[in-house]
């Protein structure tokens, strides 16, 4: 069966790239306004897709990253969620990035599991089939189980293009317990006190003279990898590289840049810094469980 891709417009460059590399896969963009635009004066979004109705009984994917514009970008997919849903259509969802990822557990009296209430609307009323994710931050959670979730991780990619240009003999870290959950790799223990502060603690591992890669799911503000890079750097560390698949925030991307040695960035939000590409690995999952 021909699987339709439809990309919201913070995954464009990544339909872009798809519709160029394959024919296998239908990419339909949303049609845009009488003006050329996909928002109205006021601001609100417009949303319309051309022909819904051949896409009844077809395999349907929406494709999705949750950044730079969190708030915007999931009422665009609601959007296109709701017009499937008009039209007796069941799609899967493909997030890049899953925003709202970072509060994917209750921390504190008054506050709610933003991830796990998402999914469950995705899937309860808009009656999506299944959700993929890239190193999702939320994976690992025993919650996640509930869900037919399937999370695919970027850390290869990043870690094959790092051993091309730096040999074999580097040693790869996470920089906090979160990482490690997510794709068991060893390394710093970061631990969260509430929703907004964490504690580092270094490991009791020998870095001198060696080159170190920390393989981490995002940089948004950069302050957990710096404080990586200070830790390593006074333990002795030769080079300290970043293997990073979200780039959230481009104040935390050029902080980064400026300290490390150098940055592997992918680019499941499309920032100026991505020098990995992703497209390949969106196919290919989206192959693998057809």
């Amino acid at each position: 069966m021909r699987t339709f891709i439809i990309p919201t417009s913070q995954a464009e460059h990544l339909g872009k790239k798809i519709s160029a590399k394959t024919k296998v896969f239908k990419v339909i963009f949303p049609e845009l306004n009488k003006d050329r635009k996909r928002y109205f004066p006021d601001g609100e979004i417009y949303m319309r897709i051309l022909n819904v109705n051949r896409l009844r009984g077809k395999r349907v994917i929406i494709l999705h990253s949750g950044a730079p514009k969190p708030n915007e970008g999931l009422t665009e997919l609601e959007l296109i969620l709701q017009i499937l849903r008009d039209n007796n259509v069941k799609p899967g969802i493909f997030f890049s990035y899953f925003p709202y990822g970072m509060q994917d557990k209750v921390f504190e009296k008054g506050e709610t599991n933003v991830a796990e209430n998402l999914i469950e609307k995705l899937i309860n009323y808009y009656k999506v089939k299944k959700i993929y994710s890239v190193d999702a931050h939320f994976w690992g959670r025993k919650w996640v189980k509930k869900y037919p979730i399937i999370n695919i991780s970027a850390a290869s990619i990043l870690i094959e293009e790092v051993k091309k240009d730096f040999g074999e003999n580097i040693l790869f870290l996470s920089p906090d317990f979160g990482e490690r959950r997510r794709i068991k790799i060893s390394g710093m223990k970061k631990e969260r006190i509430d929703s907004y502060r964490v504690k580092i603690i270094s490991p009791k591992i020998n870095l001198k003279g060696k080159v170190i890669g920390v393989v981490d799911d995002m940089i948004k503000t950069g302050g957990t990898l710096l404080k990586f890079y200070e830790i390593a750097k006074k333990s002795g560390a030769k080079k300290v590289i970043a293997l990073i698949t979200h780039g959230v925030l481009p104040i935390g991307i050029s902080k980064i840049k400026k300290k490390y040695s150098k940055l592997y960035l992918t680019n499941t939000i499309n920032q100026k810094e991505s020098n990995i590409d992703i497209t390949d690995l969106i196919l290919n999952t989206l192959q693998k469980y057809d």
